[in-house]
């Protein structure tokens, strides 16, 4: 049977006014700036993959909470297992996807592609100890941060930024191991949760914990120490873009903030460009910080002085508000 082409095919309908939206659509200067196409036919990353090694890696990141709840201790090395085997077969079609979606820089040759992505899949799976002792800590922190909590199974189970940290380790693992497009995805599977938004190359220390947690944004090359607290709508940003010559965004330089051990952000605070945040200070709630702060500092809002007696008396009638 002879292949139809698209405009073939609508014309068979009867509906002319179709075709013509084909043929626009069709024409390069319509097209080109939003077509992709593999080079070398691979498939695009797969969001249900993807959806389904993260599920399978919480499994075997907190066995019990998430995955099969029956699990006792004497089948779980059995369990893991199973699961690993399948998260490492996902993980490594997954990265090679990627990296066919990338392909100028990821591996030295087509033909190393597929044995390169099973190479950094395994080398992931070896971090997997060290991200679930990372966790442990981040769960550690929400818990005797929150008073709330009434146990760390519960923010393990329910609270956005457990859900988003599991999301973040992972990522940034891949993120490390120079994999292309599959941390982004994977954080923005969590972004789009919980409204925590944090890329993938930020290095996020021990016992970090997000109170709330919407709308909180961490930059790529933000640099948080151990035991860091957030709260929601924090903002650690760039606070400029250099440009080359050509007018075209540098990436890649250090323009994040950098919080050492023990600082907290409270509600709505700004934070823009490579500032450092000393050790164990505080920065209160919906001020804009753009210069350094001193180690054990506070940073507020400055209050401003109560009104006159007669300046509180305008607008008013015998002390009551005129009409």
């Amino acid at each position: 049977m002879k292949k139809l082409d698209a405009s073939t095919a609508v014309s068979l309908t009867g509906m002319p006014e179709l075709e013509r939206i084909v043929e626009s659509l069709c024409t390069p200067e319509s097209y080109e700036a939003v077509y992709h196409q593999s080079l070398h036919g691979s498939p695009m990353p797969s969001l249900e993959a993807l959806t389904e090694l993260m599920a399978r890696l919480r499994a075997a990141l907190f066995p019990g909470y998430f995955g099969a709840s029956n699990i006792v201790l004497e089948s779980m090395r059995y369990h893991l297992a199973a699961n690993l085997d399948s998260i490492y077969r996902i993980l490594a079609e997954q990265v090679r996807r990627g990296g066919c979606f990338a392909c100028a820089d990821y591996a030295t040759d087509c033909q190393n592609c597929e044995s390169h992505s099973q190479e950094t899949a395994m080398e992931f799976m070896r971090a997997l100890p060290r991200i679930r002792q990372l966790l442990a800590t981040d769960v550690k922190a929400a818990y005797e941060g929150d008073p709330a909590a009434k146990s760390p199974g519960e923010t393990i189970f329910c609270y956005p930024s457990i859900y988003a940290m599991i999301h973040h380790r992972i990522a940034h693992e891949l993120y490390r191991l120079d994999v292309p497009v599959i941390p982004r995805i994977i954080s923005e599977m969590a972004h789009s949760r919980t409204g925590i938004d944090i890329h993938p190359g930020a290095t996020v220390g021990e016992e970090f914990f997000i109170d709330h947690g919407t709308g909180v944004v961490i930059g790529e090359t933000c640099i948080i120490g151990r035991g860091c607290r957030l709260y929601q709508g924090v903002t650690l940003g760039a606070l400029s873009f250099p440009k080359d010559g050509g007018g075209a965004l540098i990436k890649g330089i250090p323009r994040h903030p950098i919080l050492q051990d023990g600082v907290t952000v409270y509600a709505g605070a700004t934070i823009l460009g490579r500032v450092t945040i000393g050790a164990g200070a505080i920065v209160g709630g919906n001020v804009w910080v753009t210069h350094d702060v001193a180690p054990g500092a506070k940073v507020v809002q400055q209050k401003s002085s109560p009104p006159a007696a007669e300046d509180r008396m305008v607008g008013t009638k015998n002390g009551t508000p005129k009409a």
